[in-house]
């Protein structure tokens, strides 16, 4: 399912306008080029995914059959959680520095090579230290995938395409979920052949390197006008073909790959390479330009015009991650211990986590009606609820209903997030200000895995629930003080 498009959008006349080349991809409609970037980052997305939900089902596989404790259990999720909260960190500063797509290849090039490495590991000191540097690769990747994308997406439907890119997450989750029942508990091994596919993102991390394109808003940031030329007409040269029932592709078949030199000194001639703003002949199938939310980066994104959105970005991302991790990284073991056999449990797992799919689906709409925040709030409201009825539900078919709900909720949520919060920043710090954010929220995902057995020991695995449910509680406050953004351009 692609994010929709209205076929009524009116066409723009065939008069020289003066448009930044923001605004030139800003308008233009969704084409089957803005599809093959969005389907090249969730294939990342879904492998990251993918990744983060084998370790749950590692967990409980060790459990069985090297008879790790709830303590070693911790450590080995919690190293992937210190080293994303690092990562996001760095990631979203190298962004800005070095460009979108370049971390972006890195980063699937790190985690794959130490996921792969972790299926050879001999003991559990081994495993913590290459899921830290596993940590390090994903934390990095999720906010700058996100990033690039939306510096893409037309203004209009900008929320719902990343909702489609982060619903790429539950098809991950859910081919760890296959992984996890049919290959982690095959066997004494099984989980080791598991974590073995977590080699494919090292080989597709050169599929997105010269796949893909570099921001344009980046490559304006720094002087590099012919490239981000000519990135802009290739798009809009896309828009131009689709309208006339040709192909969105061009004669290459690739997204954005690299201009090649003449191609960029021809768009050097066409425009002033010194200057953002460009005078062009409007396409045919176009939007009006979208407003841009004017806010300033001088300062960073604590300054005065940011501190506000940043603190509230901030306390979403760190409750949703310990509510999210706390109850997701444990539940296949937990499900152990209720007395269900491994194969049950993950199976139980498989199910609850296909309830994510239409929790995107539901998100992607809704966050074009009722715009971002409200949408977060409402995702996150369930969640809260989602959370009381797991931890007192008693019988399969309570599990398996209130974990659908969870799900449902919960997923839907992380996709008005992502949506959400490069929406925030300008530019200059865009990158930096969703890395910071997630880099927050990590701490949470960090102590999540420690802070359960505690809960489970002094009250049960009701009152672990019910410290979810407030969690997300929280998280559904903090999203309603963030500022509306559908519809409004980024801030450049």
């Amino acid at each position: 399912m692609t994010p929709s498009t209205s076929s009524s959008v009116p066409a723009a006349p065939q008069a020289e306008h003066s448009l930044t080349r923001s605004q030139r991809l800003d308008r233009l409609p969704f084409t089957r080029k803005h599809g093959k970037l969005l389907g090249a980052s969730g294939i990342g997305w879904a492998l990251d995914a993918m990744d983060v939900g084998l370790i749950s089902f590692v967990i409980a596989a060790l459990s069985v059959h090297w008879g790790i404790s709830k303590g070693d259990g911790s450590l080995i999720a919690s190293a992937g959680f210190a080293g994303m909260a690092i990562g996001a960190s760095v990631g979203g500063l190298l962004a800005d520095r070095i460009g979108r797509r370049s971390v972006f290849a890195l980063t699937l090039l790190v985690y794959g090579l130490a996921t792969g490495g972790s299926a050879l590991a001999m003991g559990v000191g081994t495993l913590i230290v290459l899921r830290f540097v596993v940590g390090l690769g994903l934390g990095a990747e999720l906010p700058v995938a996100s990033t690039l994308m939306s510096e893409f997406a037309p203004a209009r439907i900008r929320g719902r395409v990343i909702v489609w890119l982060e619903a790429f997450w539950a098809l991950g989750w859910i081919l760890a979920a296959v992984i996890g029942t049919f290959v982690a508990a095959s066997g004494p091994t099984g989980w080791r052949w598991a974590l073995a596919v977590g080699l494919v993102p090292a080989a597709y991390s050169l599929v997105v390197r010269w796949g893909m394109p570099e921001s344009v808003r980046f490559l304006e940031q720094k002087g590099r006008h012919d490239e981000a030329e000519t990135i802009v007409r290739s798009f809009e040269e896309a828009a131009e073909q689709s309208a006339r029932g040709q192909t969105a592709d061009g004669p290459s078949g690739t997204v954005g790959a690299e201009p090649a030199p003449g191609a960029a000194r021809e768009a050097s001639e066409a425009s002033e390479a010194s200057e953002a703003t460009v005078r062009v002949a409007a396409p045919d199938a176009v939007g009006e330009i979208p407003q841009a939310d004017t806010v300033e980066s001088t300062g960073g994104i604590w300054s005065r015009a940011l501190r506000r959105r940043t603190a509230g970005l901030w306390a979403v991302w760190f409750c949703i991650n310990l509510a999210y991790y706390g109850a997701f990284i444990w539940i296949p073991t937990l499900l152990v211990e209720r007395g269900f056999t491994l194969t049950q449990s993950f199976t139980f797992t498989l199910i609850i986590t296909l309830a994510q799919i239409p929790g995107y689906a539901m998100a992607a709409w809704l966050i074009e009606v009722l715009g971002r925040r409200w949408t977060l709030t409402v995702f996150l409201t369930g969640s809260a609820l989602s959370a009381i009825g797991y931890g007192l539900a008693d019988s399969e078919a309570t599990i398996i209903a209130a974990g659908c709900a969870l799900s449902f909720f919960n997923l839907g949520a992380w996709g008005a997030l992502y949506a959400i919060g490069p929406e925030l920043y300008p530019t200059a710090v865009r990158g930096t200000g969703t890395g910071a954010a997630a880099a927050f929220g990590r701490i949470a995902s960090m102590l999540a895995p420690f802070l359960v057995p505690v809960l489970v020991v002094a009250g049960g695995q009701t009152l672990a629930f019910v410290c979810f449910a407030i969690a997300f509680a929280l998280a559904a406050a903090a999203a309603f003080t963030l500022p509306e953004q559908r519809g409004r351009a980024l801030a450049q």
